[in-house]
């Protein structure tokens, strides 16, 4: 894949520093693809990341939610002494981050039949929220009043 240097971009733009870094690790990310996860929208305002992590137990993954990004680590010590004829399930840590969106939080988090499921959701703050205004009926007398003010 091509790689590309957001630094003239630098010199030009003010204010864009988050979108040049979701641009960046988004090229990052391409280069590891180890955990193989799957993104879902389960409703308008709830994602699940499912990760397949196949051979770790719950002890061995870390979850840390810090400001607008998730991050799974996974490690495990290779203490056994087995002599592998063939290893096609993956052993290696890694580590794993998903930016997320404005106000998009980690609900819970659960182990099932080698898969890491997060679930998220989005909760908008009510002072955020849109909100109707009512409007109310201007009495033509007061109205009136200022323009015989004016005109005396």
């Amino acid at each position: 894949m091509r790689t590309y240097d957001f630094a003239p971009l630098w010199r030009s733009t003010i204010g864009f520093d988050r979108l040049f870094d979701l641009a960046e690790t988004a090229q990052r990310a391409s280069e590891d693809n180890y955990p193989p996860y799957n993104i879902e929208r389960l409703a308008e305002d709830r994602y699940q990341i499912s990760l397949a992590v196949a051979g770790f137990s719950p002890d061995d993954i870390v979850i840390t939610a810090e400001q607008n990004v998730v991050t799974v680590e996974g490690s495990k010590s290779d203490k056994s002494e087995r002599d592998f004829l063939y290893r096609g399930i993956s052993h290696r840590n890694f580590k794993r981050q998903f930016s997320l969106a404005e106000y998009v939080q980690v609900k819970s988090a659960a182990f099932d039949n080698g898969l890491l499921i997060i679930e998220l959701v989005r909760e908008i703050p009510e002072a955020m929220k849109p909100r109707r205004i009512s409007i109310g009926d201007a009495s033509t007398g007061s109205v009136r009043k200022l323009e015989a003010k004016a005109a005396a």
